[in-house]
């Protein structure tokens, strides 16, 4: 029990002497706001730590004349982003009395200047300079200009939490920011649209609009379909339509070979006694015929991106392709002469190749996937 306890107490201590050489680090490099925070840390455990409560002092007394002295050269600034940049330097200081206000004595002892005051006055001056700049840009009238809007709005925000006037204008200036794309159905070339193959065009159709939905890659850019645009009257601003321009479903084609194999065995054996047995060897013969059945298909999907008056903007060509092998085989003659891979090969069941509704569905996968990556790209860019 004592083996325990000393054990403790020296873990204790190893982990307080690691801290205070820690925060006496970063005091030594200057960092005097992590060295508040570690020290305040450590000395919730132990406030009697002599070392670490004097580096908390000096540095929160180094620290407070860094920040002011910015604060100070900040106010004399032209800039109209003096206020946030004034605010920055009130909140680091006010997190360094938050995190001594944690350790009572420690409070006690360096009495931290409460900034939170400080804060909501310069919040405010920074929100408002943040607002009218988004006015500002909101006068741009273009999407790049609505978007700058959208971000300084943003900040606006986050300097007046739930202000109304801002998250209008901040909605305002998102509506306008947004790129609204229509995914038109897949069309294709050959008359299969309104086949037993339908169901594959549409699968498609719903699994690209869902992929670019869930992952657009772009916060200014938002995806529908053509009725789910039209039964919300969505401002449509490009439209992206795809066209399957090939659509081949291979049939399955033999490819034949025969092939002889011999193998020695024995052919007689005469017993005399159980310690005296005579064979005879001699060769047996076999013809393997072996039959790979192969089938190909493949798929060309064009896609085209336009503007709401149908201006061209971008296009690419997305392409499939769905392989099936299988091999099998028979054999005449003598079954002795065969090896054991002849015989896996012969015992192998004949598979049936894939029917036409799950080539296509494996065609349009491989296009889903390769469409979706490249026009969200495109759209990112």
């Amino acid at each position: 029990m004592k083996s325990k306890l000393y054990f403790l107490s020296f873990i204790t201590a190893t982990i307080l002497f690691i801290s205070c050489k820690t925060a006496s680090k970063l005091y030594e490099k200057g960092n005097y706001d992590e060295a508040v925070e570690l020290a305040a840390k450590k000395l919730q455990k132990d406030p009697n730590d002599s070392k670490l409560r004097n580096i908390i002092e000096s540095s929160y007394k180094y620290a407070v004349e860094d920040h002011e002295s910015r604060i100070r050269n900040n106010s004399e600034s032209s800039n109209e982003l003096k206020w946030e940049w004034m605010y920055n330097e009130y909140a680091a200081l006010q997190k360094m009395y938050d995190a001594i206000r944690k350790v009572p004595a420690i409070f006690e002892l360096i009495h931290p200047t409460d900034y939170s005051t400080y804060m909501i006055t310069y919040g405010e001056k920074a929100g408002d300079v943040r607002f009218d700049r988004g006015l500002s840009f909101m006068q741009g009238y273009n999407k790049k200009s609505y978007q700058n809007a959208y971000r300084e709005f943003q900040v606006a925000e986050r300097f007046k939490p739930g202000n109304r006037d801002i998250v209008l204008k901040m909605n305002e200036a998102y509506e306008y920011a947004v790129t609204n794309v229509v995914i038109l159905p897949l069309e294709e070339n050959n008359g299969f649209r309104f086949s037993s193959y339908a169901s594959s065009y549409e699968s498609l159709d719903d699994k690209l609009l869902r992929d670019l939905q869930y992952n657009a890659g772009n916060e200014f850019v938002k995806f529908f379909s053509d009725r789910d645009a039209r039964n919300r009257e969505i401002r449509v601003d490009q439209v992206v339509d795809m066209r399957l321009a090939t659509l081949n479903v291979g049939h399955y084609y033999d490819d034949r070979s025969t092939r002889k194999v011999s193998k020695e065995v024995v052919i007689k054996e005469i017993v005399y006694r159980p310690d005296s047995i005579v064979r005879e060897y001699g060769k047996v013969y076999a013809t393997i015929t072996t039959t790979r059945r192969t089938m190909h298909s493949d798929a060309l999907m064009q896609v085209n991106v336009r503007d709401a008056d149908g201006g061209w903007l971008w296009s690419d060509n997305f392409s499939a392709n769905h392989s099936w092998t299988t091999e099998f085989a028979t054999y005449t003659g003598d079954a002795r002469a065969l090896s054991e891979s002849d015989k896996q090969l012969i015992d192998r069941r004949q598979e049936q190749a894939p029917n036409e509704q799950e080539v296509i569905r494996c065609l349009m996968d491989e296009i889903n996937n390769n469409a979706s990556y490249r026009i969200r790209n495109y759209f990112i860019r």
